[in-house]
């Protein structure tokens, strides 16, 4: 399992995710499942991806042969808007699992991978895409400005409360590590070392990146203060009347 999340506001884009796989507790392996492709001041292109893993590092090996190949149809330098890179990587998806079916005619689920995409090009607007295993997409709309992908559920409530537009884009990078936290306390399947990618709008320069263990300073204070926060506020909540 994973969890990876995409969030964008007004001044860019945040990129997170975990790097845990796992097949059976005792088979935990780590692969980081975020990807960068800067050419810089002319795009910025960051791929999540969740699912099976053969499946996805399939997906970023034909991207990467593609790019290497002067004579390819399509890569990731030639799209001229975002949602080309969302259609070709849906594609992508959508062959390599193809290729596999007759082996996996009981379980074709076990073959899904999802992908994030998401960057600028040129002077467009930066954005995001989320990639469904048929290979179809969606992007983010102005109630809902972020995706996710894997194992979404324990994560999503503090985005839905504090995520919107407007929101600074440290603070969704915050918002993100707290929705990994969150993530990583319900479902052992979903681990550190996590990574951060802030794209800032219009610079189409490679995002800041962080890596981060659970032994960092920076994680560990935002644990605390989370959980100090949250104790603080259920202690503030209204008595029943019968409490006196």
């Amino acid at each position: 399992m994973t969890y990876c999340v995409a969030i964008k506001v007004a001044e860019g884009i945040v990129f997170a995710s975990d790097s845990r796989t796992n097949a059976g507790v005792d088979y935990v392996r780590t692969y980081s499942k975020m990807h960068t492709y800067n050419w810089e001041g002319d795009r910025t292109l960051v791929v999540l991806t969740s699912g099976n893993l053969a499946t996805t590092q399939a997906v970023i090996n034909k991207i990467e042969h593609d790019l290497e190949n002067e004579n390819s149809e399509f890569n990731l330098k030639k799209a001229r808007h975002l949602y080309e890179v969302a259609h070709y990587i849906g594609k992508l998806n959508q062959d390599e699992q193809a290729q596999h079916l007759k082996a996996f005619t009981k379980n074709v689920k076990a073959l899904d991978a999802s992908f994030i995409v998401g960057g600028q090009i040129g002077n467009q607007d930066d954005d995001i895409y989320l990639v469904y295993p048929e290979g179809n997409y969606i992007t983010v709309s102005p109630e809902t400005p972020y995706m996710q992908i894997g194992e979404t559920k324990y994560g999503k409530p503090i985005l839905d409360r504090i995520v919107n537009e407007e929101t600074s884009l440290n603070d969704a990078a915050r918002c993100a590590l707290v929705s990994l936290d969150s993530t990583m306390r319900s479902n052992v399947s979903v681990g550190p070392p996590l990574e951060l990618a802030i794209y800032t709008a219009n610079s189409l320069i490679e995002p800041r990146y962080m890596n981060i263990n659970l032994s960092s300073p920076l994680y560990k204070d935002i644990q605390k203060r989370w959980a100090e926060g949250l104790h603080a506020a259920f202690s503030n909540l209204p008595k029943f009347d019968w409490e006196g």
